[in-house]
């Protein structure tokens, strides 16, 4: 099945069956966003993955009681870094030039650069930078997720902090972003499952400029 094909399949699941999600293809769907590409590198977010029947009663509370969480097999959370520091940065290039063989002073320039932009900017702007990074691991989880035939539900409706206090977020220095709850639609009980997928039309989607 091609991309095109697994993204006409997939919607945003409105009740799912309960079914077990096997861990090769949750594996893989989470190798799918940690290969995603990101500012520089940086992977500035994680992923938490929760299958605790209890944890996910308390998660949906939090988001408006969308019964997804309860009935999905995994759910994953997606969280940014609060903030980008030095010392992180220096963490992750160290890591890589480490795995290529090559010595910090390498890269020792470009880091310096990085460093000198984002400690110049707030928490807040660094956060926001870092959030809109998660979302492109998210979106190729997403996209690995169709392909495999997995459903899974887009969420951005709960409240962050709450839902970073459940998990101790900021003693990780993390800050949640979005909800990926993952397992098998319910087309019975699913008012959406098998109405027509609707899309803006491609001529109105694209501007070309010549």
């Amino acid at each position: 099945m091609s991309l095109i094909e697994a993204l006409n399949w997939r919607y945003a699941t409105k009740k799912m069956n309960g079914e077990k999600v096997s861990q090769d293809k949750v594996d893989q769907i989470l190798a799918a966003a940690r290969l995603a590409p990101t500012s520089s590198g940086l992977q500035p977010f994680k992923i938490i993955v929760v299958t605790n029947p209890e944890l996910k009663e308390k998660i949906k509370a939090v988001a408006y009681g969308q019964e997804q969480i309860t009935d999905a097999s995994h759910v994953l959370i997606f969280a940014a870094w609060d903030n980008y520091t030095e010392e992180r940065i220096r963490s992750v290039f160290s890591y890589t030039n480490n795995e290529r063989g090559v010595p910090d002073s390498a890269t020792e320039d470009y880091v310096s650069r990085l460093i000198g932009i984002y400690t110049n900017k707030t928490a807040e702007e660094n956060f926001h930078h870092a959030a809109k990074q998660a979302y492109i691991g998210f979106g190729v989880a997403l996209a690995e997720a169709a392909l495999l035939k997995v459903d899974a539900t887009p969420m951005e409706g709960f409240e962050p902090e709450k839902l970073d206090e459940l998990l101790g977020l900021k003693q990780k220095g993390l800050r949640s972003t979005t909800i990926l709850p993952l397992g098998y639609r319910d087309e019975a009980g699913d008012w959406l499952a098998n109405l027509k997928k609707v899309r803006t039309p491609l001529a109105d989607f694209v501007i070309e400029i010549k």
